[in-house]
């Protein structure tokens, strides 16, 4: 089987239909799966997108939202090998990657047997993945980093095309926060409305009582293919667009290392291949909605990345990903607690950090105008020219 560690560009390259390949992968797969599950569009495209960057995607939510599901599901339709596992702070290296071989260590040899485990499989679903123990995290971080799986002398490529991790939190203990920065998307996933509950009930009973799936005529061999052409999509014409956005989310206070900012490119290109393109442009830059490190962050990159779509041209929006065309009105409520937040820093605030607060008090005057209701919106912006006099004033 070919994997995309012994593959070359060229081999993908060489391929007329590759690039056709993200047309198929959203029509016959991401689209089909949308059908199943209601509710979950946004979840959808962001697996379609993982797993074109071969990238890792993290949920957020509580059991019972189908987030295991989902993964199982989109395995299906490529008949791709799945490793779901759920971890507890006691998980063993041998309950994920497998135990020796016994018959190689009657030889003296320490070698894994992985018959159906994590080192053989296409798609990678670790739940409660934040439950993962010193025993077994610097592998899984050699397997979320470089796709490799390293156990004493034994070192191996793997055939993963994407790894999906799951919680009902968020990192609480900094041992963790390596292993929670190398999923580079994060998705919300909760229950869905009340008023879609009848759609929900109904597609399940349809799932339950036909078991079986759509196959496309998609491979996982396919989309090693299509992942080949990621570091072939040109830049040039939206990097400097996204320096300006990762500068100005930096300065708003979302935390974006160099790495990060150099992987978040191949998603940029994921997004372009998905819609049949080979150059990325202004609106594929939609993918940084989805890289918070909080729950509280997610409604200001929302605003911040919509500003940064609206100066794309209508020739770029009509070759655009569907998700780059949502915009959703900013929760007030959130706001208000974002200009409190900001009233208390600048209360303390030294001579140099005023202009870092002047940036971000920028951007949340910018916030206030897309509220909806109109008593609300002026509220705040009263409070935010309070702030602004303040900001102002001579110390």
């Amino acid at each position: 089987m070919e994997t995309a560690e012994n593959s070359t560009p060229e081999s993908a390259a060489s391929e007329p239909a590759t690039q056709e390949l993200g047309h198929q992968l959203r029509a016959e797969v991401l689209e089909p799966l949308k059908q199943q599950f209601v509710g979950k569009d946004e979840i959808i495209d962001l697996l379609g997108l993982c797993l074109v960057a071969r990238e890792n995607l993290f949920m957020l939510g509580p059991p019972g939202t189908a987030k295991s599901a989902l993964v199982q599901s989109l395995a299906r339709q490529i008949d791709g090998r799945v490793f779901d596992y759920l971890l507890t702070r006691f998980t063993e290296p041998n309950e994920v990657f497998g135990p020796f071989d016994i018959r190689k260590l009657r030889d003296g040899e320490l070698e894994t047997n992985t018959t159906g485990m994590l080192p053989e499989a296409d798609f990678v679903f670790m739940d409660e993945l934040l439950n993962a123990n010193s025993a077994i995290l610097n592998s899984l971080l050699m397997v979320l980093n470089e796709r490799i799986f390293r156990r004493g002398r034994e070192t191996r490529p793997l055939p993963t095309l994407m790894v999906v991790g799951a919680s009902n939190h968020l990192p609480e203990d900094e041992a963790l926060n390596a292993l929670f920065d190398r999923f580079l998307i994060r998705v919300s996933c909760n229950n869905v409305p009340d008023e879609h509950l009848d759609e929900v009930l109904s597609a399940g009973w349809q799932m339950d009582s036909h078991r079986q799936t759509h196959r496309a005529n998609i491979t996982a061999d396919d989309l090693r293919r299509l992942q080949l052409l990621v570091p072939q999509v040109n830049f040039d014409q939206v990097r400097p667009k996204y320096v300006q956005l990762v500068v100005k989310l930096r300065n708003a206070g979302v935390q974006i290392s160099d790495r990060r900012a150099v992987k978040l490119q191949r998603l940029i290109a994921a997004s372009a291949l998905l819609c049949g393109r080979l150059e990325a442009n202004q609106t594929d830059m939609w993918v940084l909605r989805y890289i918070w490190d909080t729950e509280d962050e997610q409604e200001l990159l929302a605003s911040l990345v919509a500003q940064a779509l609206k100066s794309s041209t209508e020739e770029e929006r009509a070759v655009g990903h569907p998700r780059s065309l949502v915009s959703e009105a900013p929760d007030p409520e959130q706001l208000e607690a974002d200009l409190a937040n900001a009233a208390s820093l600048l209360a303390e605030a030294a001579e140099s950090e005023r202009s870092v607060l002047r940036d971000r008090l920028t951007l949340l005057t910018a916030r206030c105008q897309w509220v909806v209701d109109s008593q609300q919106r002026t509220f705040l912006e009263n409070k935010a020219n309070d702030l602004w006099r303040s900001l102002d004033a001579p110390k």
